[in-house]
């Protein structure tokens, strides 16, 4: 009966009270588990129930210990000639993600059933949005030739505003996989993305995806291969990562053609921090790239950019989850935890180099990476006041993940406490606020996106402005003799010919100047522009999408800072400015602007009892005007006809009373005003 009976309970104990601790206080005869045994379990002894939990817990551990250092025997068993990193390298929305299930599955890593199910993309808007915002790597193994070799596969995103994860990638990697799309071709950010890759030195191994599409038209690719990248198409392979078709003959070309990554594991350890995320329980976790010697849990280590000391606590690879290993060698990419685990994700200085302490004399720093510059600011506040400390620590826990979020306290005198965001792009912004839906259900407001504005004033010095806030009025003494410059970026935009006219015309619109343009296989055309980054955020990818239905694709990087005319434009609803509405804009654009505030708010504001005036202003220069109209009471509706006296006395102290409530009426604007008007 008591076997029986212990073998029922045995799943139920190991799952809660019966945790190794537990045992152990069972085994030591704890006066306090054997007081409240025969309430949990009459019928069967105490002594019985522990053996029988522990023999289930121990063969359970054992199995698991089995299963990892099988991986450990296979792993240390390859030598360093026998590693290849690589990543691959596309345009968004070219097949990134699936080529990585089809890899991890034919290698074993996944089990088919596993298929189509993005396992890279561990982020719940990167599936429902179908892009690659985070870099996620993975660790293989690939028997070929008889021969067991270590594959580093790192799927790195493909829009231009994660370019910061695609160069840090690029630093672990000896070579990579050009993805590029049979029916849509090279794109611009193909483009970028391979002239990254090839700044890094990484070997090149075209590959054609989607070649069973009805739209596929492989002889065009390989002939933009040749002319616009200059690569061998001989050597391109045409693959479909969705059906699988061909993705096998990768794994072979990877390993004759991928060089084995340089390292020497008797030398002093150097250690290049690639990545790193937030873990709840455990602190810091890092990404590494190991270049010489070793590292391994009690290991004592230093970083160079910071000279803190910590202990490493547990080492691992991604295969593909975190699987912790003993030791990690020279030519490997894996994950480091220490112990005390790292407290804040600042300390983890992307391209940071960490060695043993007492070699920091003898190792040479890797050269590291630039920090990611933010280039889109946004004001951000709650939607309900009351949500605000619940929203600070959402936003605290995704800029824990993504540092290249800047983040600072604000305040809006109509909206309240808030926070100022930078961005690196409007994409990069609109996942950051679909995340902090989806991921902690936190719904936030979000200003208008503006740039960094540079000053330089009459006595030399230079200012940076983040917010319009911070923009001096036209009347201060100090905006006297001050010049104003503001950010361009260097925009490559690729498009089908007959939509160019149209695309020149946008970009002039939007003060760009041309820089150069390229024609390639006679239908693409690839058009460079200098655009204020301004224009950028103000949706040009958007229009430029509309302009040519759909077909263009842009790319962009910094240009630096130009002398401009800039001005700042607000909102007056009764003469009183409306802080949470104003930006910084260029004097061409303030009418048209203007214009469009004072038409668009008119709709959401709600109507009083005396009459509203919606102005848009520069300094004291009203630019655009509307007028609400007030409620107007029939105030004669009860009055005889033929009583003219008391019919204009009853008008005049209407009259009276409109004017003292104009006076002294403040004009109340609902959240959700804002709300509608800020809202894309």
């Amino acid at each position: 009966m008591g076997g029986r009976l212990g073998l029922k309970l045995a799943p139920v104990l190991m799952r809660s009270c019966l945790r190794p601790t537990f045992l152990r206080t069972a085994h030591s005869g704890s006066y306090s588990l054997r007081q409240i045994w025969p309430s949990l379990c009459p019928k069967l002894p105490l002594t019985d129930a522990v053996s029988l939990v522990s023999r289930r817990y121990s063969s359970t551990k054992s199995t698991a210990k089995g299963a990892v250092s099988d991986l450990e025997r296979r792993i240390a068993a390859i030598p360093i000639e026998r590693f290849r990193n690589f990543c691959i390298v596309a345009h968004i929305d070219h097949g990134k993600s699936t080529l990585s299930d089809r890899l991890l599955e034919i290698t074993g890593t996944i089990s088919s059933s596993d298929s189509n199910r993005q396992i890279l993309d561990t982020l719940e808007v990167e599936r429902e949005r179908g892009i690659t915002v985070k870099a996620q790597t993975c660790t293989m193994i690939y028997n070929h030739n008889g021969l067991d070799y270590l594959l580093h596969l790192v799927d790195t995103p493909g829009h231009v505003d994660f370019r910061a994860e695609v160069t840090r990638s690029y630093a672990s990697c000896g070579g990579a996989l050009l993805l590029v799309d049979a029916s849509q071709g090279i794109q611009a950010q193909t483009v970028a993305n391979f002239y990254l890759a090839f700044a890094e030195g990484l070997k090149i191994i075209p590959v054609v995806n989607k070649i069973d599409m009805m739209a596929a038209d492989v002889p065009r690719v390989l002939e933009q291969l040749e002319t616009t990248l200059e690569l061998d198409s001989s050597k391109a392979i045409g693959v479909s990562a969705k059906t699988g078709l061909n993705v096998k003959e990768l794994l072979p070309v990877v390993v004759e053609n991928i060089p084995a990554p340089m390292g020497d594991e008797s030398k002093p350890l150097r250690m290049l921090l690639v990545d790193s995320w937030y873990d709840s329980f455990r602190g810091v976790v890092c990404l590494v790239r190991i270049f010489d010697g070793t590292v391994k849990a009690g290991d004592n280590i230093i970083s160079f950019a910071t000279d803190n000391k910590y202990t490493v606590g547990e080492v691992g690879i991604r295969y593909p989850t975190q699987v912790p290993q003993t030791i990690l060698r020279a030519g490997q990419v894996g994950y480091v935890i220490f112990n005390p685990g790292m407290k804040k994700i600042q300390d983890a200085k992307i391209g940071d180099t960490f060695t043993t302490v007492g070699s920091e004399n003898v190792v040479e720093p890797y050269p590291g990476f630039e920090e990611p510059k933010p280039m889109v600011f946004v004001a951000a506040f709650p939607t309900d006041p009351g949500d605000y400390s619940r929203l600070a620590d959402s936003i605290g826990q995704l800029v824990l993940n993504d540092r290249s979020v800047t983040l600072f306290k604000d305040h809006s005198e109509a909206l309240g406490a808030g926070w100022r965001l930078g961005f690196l792009g409007s994409l990069h912004c609109s996942v950051f606020q679909d995340r902090l839906r989806q991921e902690h259900g936190a719904s936030i407001i979000i200003t208008e996106p503006a740039v960094q504005t540079k000053v330089v004033w009459q006595d030399g010095t230079e200012s940076v402005l983040q917010s319009p806030a911070d923009f001096p009025e036209m009347e201060e003494g100090r905006s006297r003799g001050a010049t104003y410059y503001e950010p361009y970026v260097l925009a490559t935009m690729t498009l089908p010919q007959e939509y160019l006219g149209r695309a020149i015309e946008l970009c002039e619109a939007g003060r760009g100047e041309q820089d150069s343009i390229e024609f390639f296989h006679g239908s693409q055309v690839i058009l460079k522009y200098r655009i204020p980054t301004a224009q950028l955020v103000d949706d040009l990818f958007g229009k430029l999408k509309g302009a040519t239905k759909g077909y263009a694709t842009l790319d962009y990087e910094d240009a630096g800072w130009r002398e401009s005319k800039l001005v700042k434009l607000q909102l007056l609803v009764n003469k009183m400015p409306v802080d949470a509405i104003s930006r910084v804009v260029h004097l061409s654009q303030v009418e048209r602007l203007g214009r469009q505030w004072v038409t668009k708010f008119k709709e959401h504001v709600q109507r009083q009892m005396f009459e509203v005036v919606i102005q848009a202003a520069v300094g004291k220069k009203i630019v655009a005007r509307e007028t609400l109209k007030a409620f107007r009471k029939d105030v004669l509706a009860k009055l005889h006809a033929s009583d003219i006296t008391r019919r204009h006395k009853l008008l005049e102290k209407q009259k009276e009373g409109r004017k003292k409530l104009r006076a002294v009426g403040n004009v109340v604007i609902e959240q959700e005003a804002f709300q509608k008007f800020l809202a894309k």
